[in-house]
Parts: C-alpha cells; structure tokens; sequence
C-alpha cells in the first residue's frame, strides 16, 4: 500500500470525529431540542445504511458507510444530552434568583484550581437548601470558595454556604455556586485520598527549593499549579509554554511507555504488558486528576494499547478520532471545552503537519534542528487560532521559547512523578524534587526571558474574526514551509508578505487610532482589562491608579493609552489577583502605594518588590486622607484593626473623591452587601457622588440602599469576559431605577469621565461620547 493511501486510511475516522463533534455542540447549544436533533440523526444513518449496501454491490459503499456511522456516533451524542436535559432542567429550575442564600451539599468531581478570587471546581450537587426547605438534586455544578481549605480535594463531599446563578448554554456546569462559605463534610478516601496526599506532598517537597523553578516542579509533574507564582504563570503564558505544564498526551505517553518496557524488560508476554501499561495509565489520570486533555490523552493511549493488544497498530490520525468520539458519547459537553479542543487540534496537528514541516524546513537548516523546530511549530499553527478567542494576542517567539524548553520538559515529568512517588520515603522524594528543580528552572527562566523580550506578542483581532484571520495565515506560513511546487509557494509567501505588510501598517495606525479616541480633558478613566478593576483618576498632572487589573501586559497598554509614564498614587485595594495581578508594570513607575490588609506571603514579597523599585509603601484604612493635586481623597473602610472582615472582598481599600475637577467619585471595590451595610453605618459617606465604581464587577451581592443613598450619575461597572455572571441583571435593574449612566468595560472598552459646563460627560473606545444621566 502507498503512503498516500495508507494516508486516506488514517484520515477515515476524521469526518466520524468531526460529526459527533458537531452534533454534540448543537445538541448542548440547544439542549430543549436534542431529541430532535438526535431522532433526525438517527433516520439519516439508517438512510445512509441503507445507501451504503446498496452502493457495496457496486464495490462503492465505503463513503456512505462512513456516513452512516459519523451519523450514528452523532445521533448517539445527542441522545446523551436529551436524556440528561430533564435532570439538568430540574437544577436550573430552582428558586435561587436574585442572590439569593442557600446552603448546597455537593461532591467533588474535578481538579480544585487557583481562580483570581480563590480556588474554582467541578462538583455534583447532591441537596440544596433555600431557607428552610431542602431539596435533593443531582446536577454538575461549578463552585468558587474563598479559599483551599485541608481536605478539599478530588473526592471530597462538602457543603457550601453560597448564592448561585445557571450557567451559560452549553457549559457542563448546570449552575455557577459562587460560596462564602465553605466545609468538608467529608475528605477523599481510598485511591483518591491516596492522590491528594502525594500530591500534597510533592507541593511540600519542591517549597523549600529556590523560585521560580520550585513552583514548576509539581506543575510540570503532575499539574499541579498552585504553587506557581502570578508572575511566572503569565511569563508561562506569553511564551506559549503553559502547556508544560497542562498534564497531556506526551505524559501519558512517558508514563505508559515506562511501565510497558519495564514489564517487557521483566519478560512479561504481550497482554501482560498491555495490562501493565493500562494499569500505570489509569493510576497516572487518578494522580493528576481527570481534566479534558488528561481524559483525551488517556483514552487514546488506551485505545492505542488495545491495538497493540490485538496486534494492529493503528496509525495515529485514527486513534485520535476514535477516542474524540468515545469521550463525545460518554460526555458530550465536551465539545464546549476549550481545552479539549486544543489538546485535538494539538495532537491532531503532530500527526499530520510536523513531519512535513520538517521536510520542508530541512531545505534551509539540518534536518534534526528541522524535525525539532516543527513540532512546537506544527502544536503553534493550529492551536493559536483557538487560543486568540481567550487573549487575542500572537506569542512571536513562542516556538523558539518551546525549542529551548523542550529537552528540559521530559526530564523535569519523569524525576517529579518520582518525586511524586516516593512521598513515604521524604528523603528519597526531597532528593528526587531537588533533581527535577534544575530542569524546572530551566523551563521557568525561559519564559520568563522570552516574556521579556520587547514585542514579544502581537495583539490580534478578537473573536471569530480573529480565529479565522490567524487560521489563514496560519496555513499560508505552513504551505509556505512545506509546499514543494514552485507556484503554490509564491502564492503562499505573497499571503504571507501581505500579513506582514497589514500587520506593520495597522499597528501604529491602530495605536493611534486607540490614543484618538480618548479624550483629552478626561479626569476618570475606567481601563479596559477584562476580568477585573484598574481606574485611573487624574487631577492636572496628578495621577491615582486604583487597582492594577489581572495582567500586567494589559494594565500596561492601558497606561499606554491614556498617556501616563509615572503614576503618583497606586491604590491596591485587595490582593485578589484581578485587582493587584497587574502591579509588575508598576515598579519603577509609582511614587506612593497605598494598600489594604496583607494576608499572605505573596501579597507582602509584592508590596517588597515594589518598595525595592523606589516606591514608598504604606497600608490605609479608615480616617486616612491625602492629597491628589486640588483634590481630596479619603479611605473609608476598611476599619483600623477590623476582626470581623478578614483580609479580602470585605476588607476592600475604599475611597471618595471630591473638591476638585475631577467629579466627586466613590470607588467600592468588591465589598458586598454586608459590608455595605457596615460603610453606610459609619456615617462617613458624603451626601451624594457624581459617579461610582459599582462594588465586585456588578455581582448580585449588593445592598439596594446604599446605591439608592448615594444617587450616582454615572456607574462604572468594570467587568471582562467570566463565568460568574457579572454584571447580574439585578443591580444593573437596580442603577437604571437611580437614573444612573451604566458604563461597562466589556461592552464599551476605556471608559472616560468627565465635567464640562454641560455637565459630566462619558466617552467609550467602543461608542459614541455622550452626557451622563
């Protein structure tokens, strides 16, 4: 058989694959009519069936055959989501609207990851509680608690006091549980309990070793990423390396591979082996704990040992669409997942383009520097569309940075799951955690150096438009490399060249175009930063920046905007990470950081980095005031020496404004309503405000009167794309009963505000300039 047709074999399962995706998506899109979608998909494969015999005695079945079972696998999906609508319908019904408290027992099910306010994790709820009637209920759920508490692991059963919200269509999660408080009924047992516990110590193993490449130890090993700092975890993202440390294919892969020539080298038969390699795969996903890719890498193994098993090897292609259409039966929410979807379109793109990549680039160097360029390469052209839909940005040189950390990745794996291992011997796994250390420390200072590096991303056009822009150019750079005739190549480079050209031309056109649309008497400004607060207050030439947002890059590009080289007072509020994740672009930059109370470790080596960059430090609680030139500022909350709110939301820095030019402004942080309550009982609020900074990204934890008291103009609402519901209909229902403006960053871009002699003014980068109230 040729390659090109053993090529074609490979590809068979691909449209298979592609259909059960599809019909997986439409039918958790739409879930109300999944029947329908599955009883159509089911007469069109019997139809196809019927074709396919009928063509056969024509020797012409095969593409009908291919039909009929990329329709039923399809057909099958969709009965899943129709079966499982009615109970999921249940949990939505429930009677939790409008913030309402209630008190959820639930069970663990998912990895429990580092979120920007605490820890986030995937939960079956089990009973809900509103008042004082308690209902039982089996639905996923997504939960948000304050903190990682003992125990609260993979596993574990807990019960949540909390406010809840549906999900958006199409997530797995039935419902969005955001708790305030939380408990362990009880903690994981059995294999799992035994998970959590290496796990664990493999954290407390690799902690006394320097950062940053400590952090990355338990990362890179078994996913662990709760110890890896803000900083690194975005140097890791800007260099395209945070897959190193996204549990994937290549580990399953080296764990598999360990345990299979181990039983061989023992001399175990064929099955024994397969046993052996299976046995070592499942104990590595209940390790690391199951996640989309964990899951996709795992069935595939599988299924690839089974071909081993019975003797037939099958080529790759075709293991990764088989196991993309198991996993879509088992759950087909998964073709919502995100990361799912990149650990396909990664491996997917390994299998079919790095080998001729590399022949291509072979032309221009040595073949082996050509073969281990392509396949970070090959893993970039096909991932980066995805990945712009979450930051729409291009990583320039995230395939050198992947090139200069692979070698580093294998190693680091194999001595931390070691590490991992041999927990009950702390000598042995302290000895194996300082090894794995070295590699980890490569991989760290890689990113971190290739982050660095001036124009090391290239912003991009956001959504659809932006997928399908780099998807373009993505596949002109790799005919470019690996067409062989002459024509297709020049067509190819002409693409490529003209990208170029747009992108040289566009970028300072854009940029300009960016700085024009702000305008020049603004005296507030509400920065555009996603998912979090950074407002800029301006007085003259006097700057105050409260808060610092998410991400440094993003905070910088702001400060960018608005034309500010030197910030005179930096208000951190909180140190959740959507409000100080930012702060790097401020060393250097800021005289005065003024900050509310210091729960951790990390939260003081900030405040110490940003002293040492020549900044004065100081914490700021109520009573306190300044100056920021003709204006006056004052702290209202929190309170010196506060023992009911502890460091957080609640113990929020929060500030008015007045005197001046600037329109009297109150800024809320995330306070919710209790501690509303408690800053309207101080007595210390002014009269009236022009203008608020609505409290928590407009969450639907808020006290009515406080915003009814303060009789606001203008309501900033500074929120990015999120799972949490923000902004929730009820306060912004609530700030259009006050007459208030509603200004939102995800709708409106930068945010301006000021007063002329018509009044208070507000412009929007994404809208017309237009007089508030």
């Amino acid at each position: 058989m040729s390659q090109r047709s053993a090529r074609r074999r490979d590809l068979r399962l691909f449209p298979v694959a592609g259909v059960a995706w599809a019909s997986a998506g439409f039918a958790i899109a739409v879930p109300d009519a999944a029947w329908v979608i599955a009883v159509a998909l089911w007469a069109a494969s019997v139809v196809a069936l019927g074709g396919a015999r009928f063509a056969a005695r024509r020797g012409a079945g095969t593409v009908a055959a291919i039909a009929a079972v990329a329709l039923a696998f399809g057909a099958a999906a969709a009965t899943h989501v129709a079966v499982a609508q009615p109970s999921r319908a249940e949990a939505a019904a429930l009677e939790i609207g409008g913030g309402r408290a209630v008190t959820v027992t639930a069970d663990v099910v998912g990895k429990v990851e580092r979120s920007a306010t605490g820890v986030r994790f995937d939960a079956i709820l089990r009973t809900v509680a509103v008042g004082h009637r308690e209902q039982a209920v089996s639905a996923p759920v997504l939960i948000r608690a304050p903190e990682r508490l003992p125990g609260l692991d993979l596993g574990a059963r807990i019960e949540a006091t909390a406010t809840a919200f549906p999900a958006d269509a199409g997530d797995r999660a039935v419902l969005v549980v955001t708790a305030s408080t939380v408990v362990v009924l009880a903690p994981p047992n059995g294999a799992l309990a035994v998970a959590a516990d290496l796990r664990t110590g493999l954290v407390g193993s690799a902690n006394g070793l320097p950062d940053p490449g400590a952090g990355l130890v338990p990362g890179l090993a078994v996913g662990d990423t709760s110890a890896v700092s803000a900083d690194l975890d975005a140097a890791m993202k800007a260099s395209s390396l945070s897959h190193l440390t996204a549990v994937s294919g290549a580990n399953c892969a080296i764990v598999v591979g360990i345990a299979f020539a181990a039983a061989a080298w023992c001399g175990a038969r064929r099955g024994i082996r397969v046993l052996v390699g299976l046995g070592a795969l499942v104990g590595f996903i209940v390790l690391v704990s199951p996640e989309p890719s964990v899951v996709r890498a795992g069935t595939m193994a599988a299924i690839a040992m089974v071909g081993v098993l019975l003797g037939r090897i099958g080529a790759g292609v075709s293991i990764l669409s088989a196991s993309v259409c198991v996993l879509l039966l088992v759950d087909p929410w998964l073709a919502g997942s995100l990361g799912f979807a990149l650990s396909a379109a990664a491996t997917g793109s390994l299998l079919l383009f790095a080998g001729p990549l590399a022949d291509g680039l072979s032309r221009w160097m040595p073949p082996p520097l050509a073969l281990a360029l392509s396949v970070p390469l090959a893993a970039q052209l096909a991932c980066g569309p995805l990945i712009v839909l979450i930051e729409p940005t291009v990583p320039l040189i995230g395939v050198l940075a992947n090139l200069l950390a692979g070698p580093a990745a294998p190693a680091a794996t194999v001595i931390g799951l070691l590490a991992c291992l041999a927990q009950p011997v702390p000598i042995l796994s302290h000895g194996l955690a300082a090894l794995a250390w070295l590699p980890a420390s490569w991989i760290a200072a890689t990113a971190q150096m290739a982050a660095a590096v001036p124009g090391a991303t290239l912003p991009w056009l956001e959504g659809l438009p932006g997928l399908v822009a780099l998807a373009g150019a993505g596949a002109a750079v790799g005919v470019l490399i690996g067409a062989r005739r002459g024509a297709v190549r020049r067509a190819a480079g002409a693409v490529c060249l003209t990208a170029v050209l747009l992108i040289a031309a566009v970028g300072p056109v854009a940029g300009w175009i960016e700085r024009s649309r702000i305008p020049p008497d603004w005296s507030i400004a509400a920065c555009d930063v996603g998912q979090g607060d950074a407002v800029l207050v301006r007085d003259g030439a006097a700057i105050m920046l409260i808060d610092a947002g998410p991400d440094a890059a993003l905070l910088g590009d702001c400060l960018d905007r608005f034309g500010i080289d030197r910030v005179d007072i930096a208000v951190i509020t909180h140190f959740d990470l959507d409000h100080r994740g930012g702060a790097s672009a401020l060393r250097g930059r800021v005289d005065l950081v003024l900050h509310g109370p210091v729960a951790e470790d990390a939260d003081a080596a900030l405040l110490a980095e940003l002293a040492a960059s020549g900044a004065a430090v100081q914490p700021v609680a109520a009573g306190q005031q300044g100056r920021l030139g003709d204006c006056a500022w004052r702290a209202l909350w929190p309170k010196p020496r506060d023992l009911v709110y502890l460091p957080g939301n609640d113990a929020s820095v929060i500030l008015d404004i007045a005197g001046c030019r600037v329109p009297d402004a109150l800024f809320l942080g995330d306070l919710s309503a209790q501690a509303q309550r408690s800053l309207v009982a101080t007595g210390g609020l002014a009269p009236s405000y022009d203008v608020v900074k609505v409290a928590h990204h407009g969450s639907a934890d808020q006290d009515p009167s406080l915003y009814e008291a303060l009789g606001a103009s203008i309501a900033l609402v500074t929120v990015g794309e999120n799972t949490y519901g923000h902004p929730r209909a009820e306060i912004l229902d609530l700030l259009v009963a006050e007459g208030a403006t509603i200004a939102r960053t995800d709708l409106s871009g930068d945010i301006s505000v000021w007063a002329d002699g018509d009044g208070l003014k507000v412009a929007r980068t994404r809208g017309d300039v237009g007089a508030a109230g």
